[in-house]
């Protein structure tokens, strides 16, 4: 089971400062479908994130962001007991794709092995992602994968 949770809302272009960007949260239960729920999520994201921030997003980009989605998800799903939330946050310039899960054992990064079978998901986002950061939270761990779509972009 997926809910979608609140969509922020830009505000109307402010003298005060710069405007937020553009975030997305939807929960999974780890109900067959979620995944591929997460990538459809992902899709709609990119779309706004296109059409309100008029980022640049090639066809290649939005491919690793499906992949790393799909990945950052299926992990959460095989190694947490409960729900866990996936964010989605960016503007014209980077965006992140950030998922909070209930155990607090962070992923393996194994050394390159093209023979091994299997454990090859954060190899893959450490290879399509600017950075990606693990992080303790009082409910499990945050991981972070972060995308720059402009090349003076910094995603901090």
């Amino acid at each position: 089971m997926t809910t979608e949770m609140t969509t922020e809302k830009r505000p109307p272009a402010s003298p005060l400062g710069p405007l937020p960007p553009l975030r997305k949260v939807a929960e999974y239960t780890g109900e067959p479908g979620c995944i591929a729920a997460a990538r459809a999520f992902a899709d709609g994201f990119l779309q706004q994130l296109a059409a309100e921030w008029l980022a640049v997003l090639p066809a290649r980009t939005e491919q690793d962001v499906r992949l790393v989605v799909s990945e950052l998800v299926t992990n959460a799903d095989r190694h947490s007991d409960g729900p866990y939330v996936l964010e989605l946050e960016g503007c014209a310039r980077w965006l992140a794709v950030t998922v909070y899960d209930g155990n607090a054992v962070g992923p393996l990064l194994y050394a390159r092995d093209p023979a091994r079978v299997g454990g090859h998901g954060m190899e893959i986002v450490h290879a399509l992602c600017h950075r990606v950061t693990v992080e303790s939270v009082p409910v499990g761990k945050r991981i972070r994968a972060e995308f720059l779509l402009d090349e003076g972009a910094d995603a901090s």
